[in-house]
């Protein structure tokens, strides 16, 4: 057994996954340096400006932004978005309604009623089996 512990550190790119934001709008210096889950830690709990700000009015990752507009990842695609958006535009599309952004909409509100369907279905069969 170690008798010491070595911190655990990831990528830029994993920490800021975890964080939510667009990497190449993040701090040089965060961008090149290497993340300690301590550090991760710190971040999360007390964000500094430049990450509020990163939070508040982006650019957004893809993620976020398909969350943001209600559409799944496939769905911004299909709709042409491929950058990562700005809370600003991201409000812009919510505004302006194009089809795409309505059928995918439409798409993500069946896929979460089915997703519902099968969860009641498979624990009605759950609390059949007991």
């Amino acid at each position: 057994m170690k008798s010491h512990q070595t911190a655990q550190t990831m990528k830029p790119a994993t920490a800021a996954k975890k964080l939510g934001v667009y990497l190449p709008a993040t701090p040089a210096e965060f961008q090149e340096g290497v993340v300690s889950r301590t550090e991760l830690n710190e971040l999360q709990a007390n964000p500094p400006e430049w990450l509020r700000e990163l939070r508040l009015n982006g650019p957004h990752p893809r993620p976020v932004v398909a969350a943001k507009l209600g559409v799944s990842i496939a769905g911004l695609a299909r709709g042409g978005v491929t950058e990562a958006l700005t809370t600003e535009q991201i409000d812009a599309l919510k505004e302006d309604r194009p089809e795409w952004l309505e059928k995918e909409r439409a798409t993500q509100a069946e896929v979460r009623k089915e997703a519902a369907r099968i969860k009641k279905r498979d624990a009605e069969r759950a609390e059949q089996d007991r």
